[in-house]
Order: C-alpha cells, then sequence, then structure tokens
C-alpha cells in the first residue's frame, strides 16, 4: 500500500514538474542581447514588461503539445489590456450565434443596432462593407484587420456584458474580465446596459436580441491600478493627480494566451474544451487575424493611414518601411493604448516548418502623464516588440524537434 501511494506520489510529482513555466530561459535570450535589450532590461518596472513564449511540439499525427516559457509574469500587477480583449469578442460572438441556433441567423444576417438607454448609438448601415449593411462578419474583419473600436463595441453589444465574462471563466480565463466599450469613455451604468439588435436575411426578421443589464461585478484582487503624476481628462485638461485604472477591462497574458492556443490548436483540447465554432468561423478569424490591411478590398484602406504591418507588432514592430516576408504570418490581436503595448500572436514560416506562441506586455510614459497621447512608443515599445519576436523567431528556426509540423492549415487565401 504504501509503495503504490509512494508511486503515485512520484508520479503526481512528476507530472507537476513537467507542467511548470520556464522562467530563466527568455530572460537569459534578451540577457545575450544587450545591444537590443539593454534600456528595457536597466528598467524592467518602470516598462512594465511581461512575456510569455510557448513552443509547439508535433507528434507523427502532428497533434501539438505546449512548452512554456516567462519573463516576469505577475496576473495582479496591472496593465491596460486595451484592444486585445477585442479577439476575446470575436470568438464568443460567434459561439452566439452557433449556440443560439435560431434558423437562418449567420454572422453575415444583416445587423441592425437600436438603442434604449442614455448614450448608446444605433447602426442601420455600414459603408465599408460591399453592400453597405452591417453584419456580424464584417464587424469581426474590421476588429481584426485594424482594430476598429466601433466594431468591437457592436460584438460587445451583441454578446452582452454577462455572456462575455461567464464565457472567460467557462473556459478557464479566470485572471480576467471584459466590463466595457472602448474609445467612448464607457462606465457606470452604461457598461452594464446593452443594445437591443435586430437581424434580417433580406427583409425578413430572423432574430431580435433585446436590450441587457448586467447588475453584476466582476471584483479582481490587483496592484499598480493607481499610477503616473497626472493626466488629461475629457475636456483635455491636465489634472496634477494620478490616473486611476480601476473597473476597466482586464486581460493577462496567460489568459490571452490560453484564448490563443485554443483558437489556433483546438485539437490540443478535449471536445468539450473547444471553442464551439464551425469550420466557417475559423476560416474567418485565421484569414483575417493575418490578412494586412492592404490585402483588403471590404473594408478598402489607406495605405498611408494604414500600412502593411499596422497590426503586427511582434517580429516587424509596426514599422512602415518592413519588408514584408511572405512565408511568414502573425496570426495576431494587438493593443495600444495610455503607453501600452500588446500583442499576442502565433507566427508561422510555412516554408521553414517554425511556429510558437508569443505574448508580450511593454510600456512607456516617461512624463507620467496618462491620456496625452504622448509615449515612447517609437523609441522603445515598437523596437523591443519587433527585436523580441525576430529574437524569439532566430531561435525556432535552428530548434530541432522530433517531428516537422504540417502548416497547411494555416495557409489562407487573401485574395
Amino acid at each position: 500500500m504504501q509503495k503504490a501511494i509512494l508511486c503515485l506520489f512520484l508520479l503526481i510529482s512528476a507530472k507537476t514538474m513537467a507542467q511548470q513555466t520556464d522562467t530563466t530561459f527568455i530572460k537569459q535570450l534578451l540577457e545575450s542581447k544587450p545591444e537590443l535589450f539593454a534600456g528595457v532590461l536597466n528598467h524592467p518596472n518602470k516598462n512594465e514588461i511581461q512575456v510569455m513564449y510557448t513552443q509547439v511540439n508535433r507528434d507523427k499525427n502532428n497533434k501539438p503539445s505546449f512548452k512554456t516559457f516567462s519573463y516576469r509574469i505577475n496576473p495582479t500587477h496591472y496593465f491596460y489590456p486595451a484592444s486585445t480583449v477585442k479577439l476575446a469578442a470575436v470568438i464568443f460572438a460567434l459561439e452566439k450565434i452557433n449556440e443560439l441556433k435560431v434558423p437562418g441567423l449567420t454572422a453575415y444576417s444583416t445587423m441592425i443596432t437600436d438603442t434604449a438607454f442614455k448614450g448608446q448609438t444605433a447602426v442601420s448601415k455600414d459603408e465599408s462593407s460591399a453592400d453597405g449593411k452591417p453584419t456580424l462578419a464584417h464587424y469581426i474583419k474590421k476588429v481584426l484587420l485594424t482594430s476598429d473600436n466601433d466594431a468591437y463595441n457592436r460584438l460587445f453589444e451583441f454578446i452582452g456584458r454577462a455572456e462575455i465574462n461567464a464565457k472567460l471563466k467557462k473556459y478557464g480565463m479566470t485572471e480576467s474580465r471584459i466590463l466595457n466599450r472602448l474609445a467612448i469613455g464607457d462606465s457606470g451604468e452604461r457598461e452594464k446596459n446593452t443594445n437591443p439588435i435586430r437581424f434580417y436575411n433580406s427583409e425578413k426578421l430572423v432574430y431580435t436580441k433585446p436590450a441587457q443589464y448586467d447588475a453584476n461585478n466582476y471584483p479582481l484582487v490587483l496592484t499598480n491600478l493607481i499610477v503616473g503624476v497626472g493626466y488629461m481628462d475629457s475636456k483635455d485638461q491636465l489634472v496634477n493627480k494620478p490616473y486611476s485604472f480601476e473597473n476597466k477591462n482586464v486581460f493577462t497574458i496567460k489568459d490571452q494566451q490560453s484564448l490563443m492556443k485554443r483558437l489556433m490548436m483546438p485539437e490540443a483540447y478535449g471536445a468539450k474544451d473547444r471553442f464551439n465554432l464551425t469550420p466557417e468561423d475559423y476560416k474567418l478569424i485565421y484569414t483575417f487575424m493575418s490578412k494586412l490591411p492592404t490585402e483588403s478590398d471590404y473594408p478598402k484602406y489607406d495605405a498611408k493611414e494604414f500600412w502593411p504591418t499596422y497590426a503586427k507588432m511582434l517580429f516587424y514592430g509596426r514599422d512602415k518601411n518592413a519588408v514584408i516576408e511572405p512565408t511568414i504570418r502573425s496570426f495576431n490581436k494587438y493593443g495600444d493604448s495610455y503607453g501600452f503595448i500588446i500583442d499576442n500572436a502565433y507566427i508561422v514560416d510555412i516554408k521553414n516548418k517554425v511556429e510558437f506562441f508569443l505574448t508580450a506586455v511593454v510600456q512607456s510614459n516617461e512624463d507620467g502623464i496618462y491620456n496625452d497621447g504622448k509615449y515612447e512608443y517609437e523609441t522603445v515599445c515598437y523596437p523591443f516588440m519587433k527585436n523580441l519576436g525576430r529574437s524569439i523567431y532566430e531561435y525556432e528556426l535552428q530548434r530541432k524537434k522530433a517531428q516537422q509540423p504540417d502548416l497547411s492549415k494555416y495557409v489562407m487565401d487573401y485574395k
């Protein structure tokens, strides 16, 4: 009996050790390149760096398994997640369509947004779509191509705040919460109320989603919520008091990468732990996550405003003059606000059989003033993201693998 218990203990201990995240590799990698990373390594607290890198290893049947490495991951140390929350909204909106099981209701049904609470806005047309009609699918395209705020807000209103947070919990993303719309000062009672919405096929009404109210609170124990020496208020007046991030969205690095892994490799999870998405849903998300704004016809973007790497922080650093590598694609969702640059990516090189997950945040706000639009993105944040992505990629290029991956499922048609 004692022998059996000892064997069980050793088995559990070995399994636990195998699942532990390596916390030294990334630090050593960064320190090995002082010409690229000395600036941020000398001020890791000020730049609020957190990094998570996951290797993908395939078996003979191409089934993936993961090995994860981290640097300064701290789920209670707050950073503003900005637009990275939008990927969760994309997934949960498509799930909701599938779970409603309403005959005729699809992501391509015309979506008419109405109002039912002070400050809400209505939408009955979308000039950026091919036929001028708003649809869930077109909002998703705009979110993934250029991180359109209004498009995200429409997804948020369709899903409903309570359902969004229930889904986060369902899929084990318990360190996070999504409370509000973006870029409209959404807070208080307004963020708890979501719009009524009608869906049509041609002129036929197929579904009505009523206005909803979410009375729930989503408390989290967090540090780093009160920051800086001042901020610009809604009237662009300087307030000489620290800025508060209390009651804002939270999306930790760990939860972001968990979402990405489940999205890109559902086969690594049991059937009940996968997102409720159809093959068409996956194709829609994969295509527009990895597509460049300049490759899109609907919506059509001005290349001067939305250049090829506009949404690509890791590996490209949003560099307007970057040479695009034709065999490399980043399936990602970035965020940028309040001096924070975040990117959550699955990066693939089809030709060289390279694949990895990389999620990171870095911040620079030298004057300590928030909401003034004056941050060191160009000199600190973008170079860090570019160099980090390329350093991991270069390591992956030479990493030995027992099995070469079949990456054909990630080859999209961008025409």
